[in-house]
């Protein structure tokens, strides 16, 4: 199928219609200027017989005068005899005296005169047998003499139409200059907007091949500029994104090698060693358990994103208490924290509102801070854990003495894939699912940082049930 084009549409339709104009415009003109002239040369012939028929009357009035020596003398003097013909027809409608001493052909047509024996007077437009363009007017003048039955005058148009034609080739040719500069400056207009989209279709195939190097290059400020800034603003994005995506594949599969590394390894030194002691048997189960645990959490965190991303993932929500949701979470990392010589502080209230939501989402989330708060800090750190109700909303703040996070990093831990530091282990989805379980529960995450090495704290709002 052929394609097509805008400038070749642009051309059709609107240079079309440009077109068309310009002839309806060009035909009126020229319909205006030789009606204005034939007219005006009209009536400057009625005007001219008019006055001869005058000066007849007055010869006729005279019975000392004969009539037709003053026609012939009218006729001999006629002082426009070099423009004008002047003409006397006789009773039996022939020519018998011309100003110019020629008399036309008896087969030469007079409409005019037709008119002017039927009453009033008569005017015709035609050509004569050579071809000459003539305009001819008869006034009848039968009441004033018996022997002549109307007098007539005939004129050239030739100069007249040349007149015309001037005027019709200045309008062509001024026509033909609004078409070349209409279409020079439509060309020009249709080829700044083709020109940017045939860029943006070509470097559009490359991103669909991915291939987010390239970018298009953008000198307007008009809308097609605002749409190549927009796809800039997109390869860019779409890069971002395909590299934490590849970031993130890679983290992951880290991140599960190693667990499986010790789980594959204990499980092939249990195997293998028939004769390990207790404490070495109590040792390899604990770590594949630990790891096996570690391993289910990072599949559920997938999951979760996996659902979110295909807008399957659903809260049971019921009035809980989150106290016990909280309280649990701290339990899980206590021992934990004990080992590597972190400190927790729970700072636990009498009570709380109950919160309306899923009890199992929001203790996910508060695990996935506190996992985060004690992976990110060292022996020796500090996390501090408050639950605190303000304004009708449940406040709950996790803060750590640990590595804290970059002021450049801070936009975008809660985006999914991103990690802020890459040497602690992590999927990099964590923050980003727990983020979107708060926010469907109507409230909101907040993470601040003094900057690297001076800790993190996370602030979870919640809006308190039946606030």
């Amino acid at each position: 199928m052929a394609k097509k084009s805008i400038t070749k549409r642009w051309i059709f339709n609107n240079l079309g219609v440009l077109v068309l104009a310009l002839i309806v415009i060009e035909m009126a003109f020229i319909y205006s200027v030789q009606n204005y002239y034939y007219s005006s040369a009209k009536q400057y012939l009625l005007s001219k017989i008019n006055a001869v028929t005058s000066v007849l009357g007055i010869h006729s009035q005279d019975s000392s005068a004969n009539f037709s020596s003053e026609m012939r003398n009218l006729l001999e003097t006629f002082n426009e005899k070099d423009k004008i013909e002047l003409m006397a027809i006789n009773s039996k409608g022939h020519v018998v005296l011309t100003s110019s001493g020629f008399s036309p052909d008896d087969s030469v047509s007079m409409p005019d005169y037709e008119q002017a024996v039927s009453g009033g007077e008569g005017y015709y437009v035609g050509k004569l047998p050579s071809g000459e363009k003539i305009m001819a007017v008869s006034v009848p003048i039968s009441s004033l003499s018996g022997e002549y039955s109307s007098v007539r005058m005939v004129t050239s148009l030739t100069e007249i139409d040349s007149a015309i034609k001037g005027y019709i080739a200045a309008v062509t040719m001024i026509g033909m200059a609004i078409l070349l500069i209409m279409i020079t400056t439509g060309l020009y207009f249709a080829g700044s907007i083709v020109k940017p989209i045939r860029q943006i279709s070509s470097i559009a195939r490359k991103f669909a091949m991915g291939d987010f190097s390239v970018r298009i290059s953008n000198n307007s400020d008009d809308e097609i500029g605002e749409l190549c800034t927009a796809i800039n603003h997109m390869a860019d994005e779409l890069s971002n994104a395909e590299a934490m995506k590849n970031e993130f594949i890679s983290s992951v599969s880290h991140e599960l090698r190693t667990p499986l590394t010790a789980i594959k390894g204990w499980a092939e030194t249990l195997m293998l060693d028939t004769e390990a002691n207790p404490d070495t048997t109590r040792k390899g189960v604990g770590v594949i358990v630990s790891e096996t645990e570690r391993l289910s959490q990072m599949v559920e965190e997938l999951l979760d994103f996996s659902r979110m991303q295909s807008g399957h993932f659903t809260l049971r929500s019921t009035n809980m208490d989150v106290l016990a949701e909280l309280g649990d979470a701290v339990l899980i990392y206590t021992e934990k924290a004990r080992r590597e010589q972190i400190k927790i502080i729970y700072s636990e209230p009498e009570m709380l509102p109950f919160v309306y939501g899923d009890k199992n989402r929001i203790r996910q989330v508060f695990i996935n801070i506190i996992d985060n708060a004690v992976k990110y800090s060292s022996a020796g750190d500090t996390v501090t854990i408050r639950a605190e109700e303000e304004a009708g909303r449940i406040k709950i703040t996790v803060a750590d003495t640990g590595c804290g996070i970059k002021e450049a990093d801070l936009a975008k831990v809660k985006t999914k894939f991103y990690k802020a530091n890459h040497t602690r282990r992590g999927s990099g989805i964590g923050l980003a699912v727990a983020d979107e379980i708060v926010n469907m529960h109507g409230g909101t995450m907040d993470i601040t940082s003094p900057g690297e090495g001076k800790g993190t704290t996370i602030t979870i709002t919640l809006p308190a049930a039946g606030a």
